[in-house]
Parts: structure tokens; sequence; C-alpha cells
């Protein structure tokens, strides 16, 4: 197999601004600090970036799983050093990924809070041109880049579609709801210079699990496994408003993509949604653009999906456009499966054709992010093999951390709370 992920993080180095920002705005920039207790967190001026823990596992048993915000010394260097990561891609089979942020939020949400609005568009260039030049430009064959936007300008976002479109970046982040974030919701027209900019540059928007800064709590006492469960459910709510958005009849080539959701569940949604069209029609008078039927159509043609192993959405694959159904790792977080991907995908394509499997493992993947490794190496060597075989010393297993114990569970209370007190 040739493994392309269209959904992988990093757990971004504190010096990621040094060399990208002008020194009228060094002392402004995003900055790690550590508190008493010895844990690193970064910060944007007053506003607290998204922790570490779970994001940061890739090697550690489930034992070795922390909730709580850690130290980069207690993770493997992969999440964090890209000559490191490249190592750890090979090592796992990997030919290539598409990198999502961390500290920031998924979409970006901790540098669009900052109090000035024309500091947080610095902060955003900058992080693009760290994410595109220094990381992805140390092995351009290895990572499909991933821009973030200035969400709260739509027609600035739209220039930095075209900005990083230059620069070969053609996945950008997009919240799951923006609405949450106190920004227009999908279905007003204020994001369309953003859509006609990324259909333009042929420029997918991403919509990661978490992107809206809510996550699903049936109760503040509920244990986490319930949470945990649950963290689809968003990925859920995004597929209906986009298969009922009327930003599809402007911009009929407008693509979304579904990140970190699994997809066994569509289906089920698909046509959930086909039984509204046909009894409440009438009442509700949605359209849908010209030669698109319903909201299944919308679905396949606009929008793509991506699972790491469960085998739900594959047994159903006759209700999905196999040309829009994609693979993901999510190194370092906790649902991959690194290093045994390779091993873990094949029992879960077993039974489908070698084209089906092509598609769904790489192929589709570098004709939506317009990526083409085949340029510079050819295709035996970016099979599992003759990359594990480039890599043969690395040290699958990452020996530092600590196990598990009841910080984890004060830790999650914590946060639990927190989310309950933004609702």
């Amino acid at each position: 197999m040739i493994l392309i992920s269209v959904d992988d993080h990093i757990a971004e180095p504190p010096d990621m601004f040094d060399r990208h920002l002008s020194a009228r705005y060094k002392d402004l920039a995003p900055r790690v600090l550590e508190d008493g207790d010895g844990v690193q967190q970064w910060y944007y001026g007053d506003v607290r970036g998204r922790n570490l823990g779970l994001n940061a596992v890739a090697g550690k048993p489930p034992e070795f799983f922390n909730i709580d915000a850690n130290r980069y010394e207690e993770m493997r260097p992969g999440c964090y050093d890209v000559h490191q990561r490249v190592q750890d891609m090979n090592a796992g089979g990997q030919l290539a990924g598409l990198n999502f942020p961390n500290w920031t939020g998924f979409s970006g949400q901790v540098l669009n809070q900052g109090p000035d609005p024309q500091v947080n568009e610095v902060m955003i260039r900058a992080y693009n041109d760290w994410h595109v030049d220094e990381w992805c430009g140390a092995y351009p064959d290895r990572f499909i880049p991933c821009g973030l936007l200035p969400l709260f300008d739509a027609e600035l976002a739209a220039k930095e579609i075209h900005r990083l479109a230059a620069k070969g970046c053609h996945a950008v982040t997009f919240s799951e709801n923006p609405e949450a974030l106190g920004m227009p919701s999908i279905h007003s027209r204020a994001w369309d210079p953003l859509f006609a900019a990324a259909v333009d540059e042929g420029t997918v928007l991403c919509c990661h699990v978490g992107s809206s800064s809510r996550t699903f709590h049936t109760a503040q006492d509920a244990p986490p496994s319930v949470a945990m469960t649950l963290s689809p459910v968003s990925s859920i709510l995004t597929l209906a408003d986009l298969i009922w958005c009327d930003a599809f009849q402007r911009f009929p080539d407008l693509m979304f993509s579904l990140t970190e959701g699994d997809i066994g569940w569509i289906p089920y949604f698909l046509w959930r949604a086909e039984h509204v069209l046909d009894r409440h029609h009438g009442w509700t008078g949605h359209t849908f653009p010209e030669g698109t039927e319903g909201p299944s159509d919308v679905f396949r043609h606009n929008i793509l999906c991506c699972f790491i192993k469960e085998p739900i959405g594959l047994a159903n694959l006759e209700h999905f456009n196999i040309d829009n159904v994609c693979w993901e790792s999510d190194f370092p977080h906790s649902d991959g499966t690194w290093p045994e991907a390779p091993e873990v995908l094949s029992a879960v394509l077993n039974g489908l054709d070698e084209t089906q499997i092509d598609k769904i493992t790489h192929a589709n993947a570098m004709r939506h992010y317009q990526f083409d490794p085949f340029s510079s190496r050819s295709k035996d060597e970016c099979r599992v093999g003759a990359l594990r075989a480039a890599s043969p010393d690395v040290d699958t297993v990452t020996r530092v951390g600590r196990p598990a114990d009841d910080r984890d569970l004060v830790a999650w209370s914590k946060i639990s709370a927190r989310v309950a007190a933004n609702r």
C-alpha cells in the first residue's frame, strides 16, 4: 500500500514564531509558559492555548495516556520535530500527511481570539509561513500543507487563501460551527468571499472535530468515556448544516472535509435527510443546486470524509462517493494506530479491489489537495515496505511520560466544568 493521511497533528515547537515575525511583533508573539507545577502551556496574550495531553501520546500504551497538559520531553520528538516526524512516518509505513494545528485550536481559534485583529492577522500569517515553509518545506514530498485563516474577517480570509495557494497550500482549516465561535453561521452569506476564493484556488475547507471549541457532555458528572464516545457528534451536526446549506447553489464546486469524525454514521443521516426532504419539502421550500436532487447528492459531490480504522462505513461503501473517502492516521493522537496502521488498515480494507484501496489510501488525497509526491520519487519508493526499510532502527515505543492516575480524572473534571460554563 501507499499511505497518505488527511489528518495528522503537530505539537508545535516553542520557537516556531522566531523566524517569521518582524521586531515590531516579537514581544506580542504566542509563547510557552511554565506554571508552578512544571506544566508547559501555550498562551497568546491572556488567551490560553489548547493543552497537549491526549494530543501527543503516539507510541505510549493506553495505561500512559494522560489528559492533563504535559511537557515536550514527555512525548516522542516526532510530535514536534519535523525530522523525527519523518522517521516516525517511515517506521509506520506512511508516505505523507496533512498536519492540523494543535495549541491554536483546530481552526486556529486561539489566534482569532486576540483583542487586536491586526495583530491576530500577523500571527496567523506567521503561523502559516512557519507551517508551509519550515515544517512542510523541509520535506515537501511528505507533507500536505494546511493553513489557518483570519476567520474574524471573510475578506482577509479570502486573501490568505490566495496567498497560501501561491505557496502550494490547498487546504485550510474552517470551523465545524463558526456561529459557536461568535461568527456568522454557515447559512449566512457572510462567508461568500472566502468560499469564492476557495473555489478559485481549488482549496478544501477542512472542518475538524472540535474546531468550534465545543465538546459534547451529557452531564457534568458523566464519566469521561461518555464524552469520548460522543466525539464524532460535532461532525454529525456539521454534515447536517452542510447538506442543507445554500452556498452550493452559488458555489457548486466548493469542497469541505469532515475530519476525525469517522464515517460509519453517515449513511443513516443521509437517509434521514432524504426522509426530511420527502416529508417536509412542501413547507420548508428548500432548493438544491442545478443537477442535484437532494442532500445525498450534495454530500457525494461536495464533502470529503475520512476514517482511521472503523469498518462500518466501508461495509456500506455503496452509500458513498468513493472518490471522496480518505484515510487518516491521526498521529500523534490517542485514536491513531501508529505504527501498526498498515496492518490494521489492511484488515479493514479486506474485500475491496486494488482500485478502491488506492483511492482511499492515497489517490483521493493527492487529487483533492493537489499533492504529487510521485513527481520526486517512484511509486515503489512510496510503499509501506520501502519506507519502513528506510528507517529500520526507529524505536516505536515512547519511553517517556507517566502512568495515568487520578490527576487525569481531576483534569477531565476541570475541562468539563469549563465547557459547561461556556455553554
